[in-house]
């Protein structure tokens, strides 16, 4: 790392998620603003921001809850009115202590919880 590289010398490579419906969790995941990486018939890998790749891998178990993640985003309300104008229903957004946050529902199941950003002043 050049030693003017302010961001941290870390990130969160891989989180994996589960879903009976790998061909509709992989589509939600990309209308929720992820990037498609690669993809076969038994995974699909997306990429966020920060270069984390959340890998979707089939289950024969039915999803339901919370997702093992949940994700922050810079303008919650721009993000809110981007996943309803799509189709999708995103809950109202919620007053917190630290984060705004709503929540919505993917096709396998999961619901994905979406923050406010309270990330620092330096680059990450």
């Amino acid at each position: 790392m050049p030693p003017t590289d302010e961001r941290p010398r870390v990130w969160i490579g891989h989180v994996t998620l589960p879903t009976p419906d790998l061909p509709a969790t992989r589509e939600f995941m990309v209308q929720l603003g992820m990037r498609p990486i690669a993809q076969g018939e038994d995974f699909a890998v997306l990429e966020l921001r920060g270069g984390t790749h959340l890998v979707l891998l089939p289950s024969t178990e039915p999803a339901s809850g919370a997702a093992y993640f949940d994700l922050m985003v810079e303008d919650l309300d721009a993000v809110h009115a981007q996943l309803r104008a799509v189709g999708l229903a995103p809950s109202e957004i919620q007053p917190g202590g630290i984060h705004r946050s709503f929540s919505v529902s993917s096709p396998s199941g999961h619901s994905v919880t979406f923050n406010s950003s309270h990330v620092s002043d330096k680059p990450v």
